[in-house]
């Protein structure tokens, strides 16, 4: 070999070890929430993909160290819809969440970043991160006693007629935008029993509110001091929209607290942000009841956050007695040419009960039925490159959700650590838990139950998401994806087939070679010979637009196993391991069932019983000799679904 050939040689091995060596960015903490926490750490180089990032954390003044997921390798993953044109290209990098923590609790959390190939810069990071604790109204401030304007009783003072006298000093007529004498930070507007309802076509409206109904509400509150407006406790408080389009419009305000109150007849009942407009900050809507309404609580801004919406019963104005599915014409690909739909379509009368972007909310405890969807993020598109004006560190967990058109949580905008846990979902006609897309990760769904989703989609991973990771969830139906995802993991799930004719349990398609699927249980379809199909690319390739001849279909878990190499410790069950459960009749599609005639606990000592894997802060502290497969483990205390305070079912007949 010539001198020549051996230094262009050593030039060429020289950039492929630069290539592959990592370079660490600005480390990130997102906006925490009550049970977690969330992280960005961006990178260059790392072309094969070969670094990692362990992770550990303890309580502040703890000496024990404890071991958390580590970060998840993202970037490159190619997510896109031509027909919206939107196309994105993940950015390099980790992400990842450590999970279920205590709120109000100050954690140590330590970041090891590693590569075989080196890695050039800091590689180490150690930092001191609280979690928030529910907001409360601040005990030091001032009380408002507002009436209704019907009320002529006596009166606690200081007091005000309807919410806008008491927030803004409002007049009558013209005079309604004239605001002279304005709420402070830690004002109480403490709302007496009785019925507010604007007469939005009076002049003199004496709710302040005239020709739309509607009140904005733009002060600022503090987090040590947020402006509440909530029941005295007295009776029920009643704010009522006369079927008005938005009843508040909260989207410039910061830090408030409704408590308690009951929302009814508008469409649009909390509007809290605009996009690329302007958002909510701090916005806290519990024990409140939605009754009779479009939408409850909605904002679409990037720099919306640290919302909190727990504990709420939310009644839409959907169909109570039969699931239907949505339809209408739909534009043919490539071309402006409408087709029909293949089913009648149902009048979107409610469209969500809860719709968000931007970081740091919590949905949690919340009921929900008879809407288009119960729970969102926005579609939104490509995400804002400013880390705090996207939808990152989300949490959705403990709601009980009813009847939907479409699907019960959608995760459609989600960008990193969205945390969608032990929810409950019975009847959505169109598919169950929704990442179309989700934009590199990690997005968590762990634990949530879905029974009666006709269609077959338990997970509808559309427009190529990336970064799904799927853990202990009990699926009553089958997964069957049409598209391809990146990045996408499943462990310790039951799938469970109803006998729906000509479909199997499983087909998912993958868009790279580092998807994953293991530790699960699947009951067959009767008389179906294609149960399992999987679209797997070769190492190192990717399938962005995959044929149908790509496509491999399995009659059974051994001949998947056995092809593939997914599934290793898999198995197949049947329904002999829950105590006493009757699967929905997959020829009644219409059909409702009811969470209260379902029973979704294992069997002692049945095949889904000790079948999982050890997953660090997902299932610590499992009975037996190893997780039990699916969102119940047998011994735990039972998951608590909806509002604290409701004591009686919302939902059964």
């Amino acid at each position: 070999m010539s001198s020549r050939s051996f230094y262009l040689l050593l030039l060429v091995a020289s950039c492929a070890l630069a290539q592959n060596a990592t370079q660490p960015g600005k480390f990130h903490v997102e906006h925490p929430t009550l049970l977690n926490l969330g992280f960005e750490w961006p990178i260059s180089g790392d072309v094969n993909r070969n670094a990692t990032v362990a992770v550990k954390f303890r309580k502040v003044g703890d000496a024990a160290w404890r071991d958390a997921l580590p970060l998840v390798r993202i970037g490159g993953e190619n997510v896109y819809r031509r027909r919206e044109n939107l196309d994105y290209t993940v950015p390099q990098g980790f992400a990842g969440s450590i999970l279920n923590l205590q709120p109000g609790t100050e954690y140590e959390c330590n970041f090891v970043m590693t590569d075989p190939d080196g890695v050039t810069g800091q590689a180490t990071h150690t930092v001191k991160v609280k979690t928030r604790i529910e907001p409360q109204p601040y005990a030091g401030g001032r009380t408002l006693h507002v009436y209704p304007p019907d009320y002529f009783g006596p009166r606690q003072e200081p007091s005000f007629t309807g919410i806008l006298d008491a927030y803004y000093g409002a007049g009558l007529g013209d005079w309604s935008v004239v605001w002279e004498r304005r709420a402070k930070p830690g004002d109480t507007l403490l709302l007496h029993a009785g019925l507010y309802r604007p007469e939005r076509l009076d002049y003199v409206d004496p709710m302040m509110a005239p020709f739309d109904g509607s009140m904005s509400l733009t002060l600022k509150g503090t987090a040590e001091k947020p402006i509440t407006i909530k029941a005295a406790g007295d009776g029920e408080v009643v704010l009522d929209g006369d079927n008005n389009h938005r009843l508040f419009d909260v989207m410039a305000s910061a830090h408030h607290i409704f408590e308690g109150l009951t929302f009814r007849n508008t469409d649009v009942a909390i509007f809290a942000g605009q996009k690329e407009v302007i958002g909510a900050v701090g916005l806290t809507v519990k024990n409140c009841r939605f009754e009779n309404i479009g939408f409850g609580v909605w904002t679409e801004f990037g720099g919306s956050s640290d919302f909190y919406i727990a504990d709420n019963l939310f009644l839409g104005r959907d169909d109570r007695f039969r699931l239907i599915g949505w339809g209408g014409r739909q534009r043919q690909p490539g071309g402006n040419t409408w087709k029909e739909p293949l089913y009648k379509s149902h009048r979107m009368v409610s469209y969500y009960a809860i719709k968000v972007y931007g970081q740091g909310h919590v949905i949690a405890h919340n009921s929900i039925a008879y809407f288009h969807d119960a729970i969102g993020i926005s579609t939104y598109g490509t995400p804002p490159t400013d880390p705090d004006h996207r939808a990152s560190s989300i949490d959705i967990y403990n709601n009980d959700m009813h009847m939907f058109n479409d699907d019960f949580v959608e995760t459609d905008g989600g960008v990193h650590n969205v945390r969608v846990f032990n929810n409950r979902g019975t009847n959505s006609a169109m598919g169950g838990y929704s990442s179309q897309p989700v934009f590199g990760g990690p997005v968590y769904f762990i634990r949530n139950t879905l029974y009666h989703s006709p269609n077959g989609v338990a997970f509808k991973f559309s427009a190529k998401p990336a970064g799904l990771f799927v853990y202990h969830n009990t699926i009553i139906g089958e997964h069957n994806a049409s598209d391809t995802s990146s990045n996408v993991h499943y462990r310790n799930n039951l799938f469970l087939g109803r006998d729906t004719p000509d479909k199997g349990i499983m087909r998912v398609g993958n868009s790279t070679d580092i998807n994953t699927s293991d530790y699960n249980g699947y009951r067959l379809n009767k008389g179906v010979k294609e149960q399992y199909g999987w679209l797997m690319p070769a190492k190192g390739q990717k399938i962005y637009e995959a044929k149908p001849g790509d496509w491999k279909s399995f009659a059974t878990l051994a001949e998947f196993q056995a092809a593939t190499g997914q599934e290793t410790h898999s198995r197949e069950v049947d329904y002999d391991i829950f105590e006493k459960l009757t699967p929905p009749d997959p020829s009644k599609i219409h059909a409702v069932y009811h969470a209260m005639d379902i029973n979704l606990k294992l069997k002692p000592g049945s095949k889904a019983v000790d079948a999982g894997i050890a997953i660090p802060g997902v299932n610590d502290g499992f009975i037996g000799k190893a997780p039990d497969l699916g969102a119940h483990e047998v011994g735990a205390p039972p998951l608590r679904y909806g509002p604290r305070w409701l004591t009686w079912q919302p939902f059964y007949r």
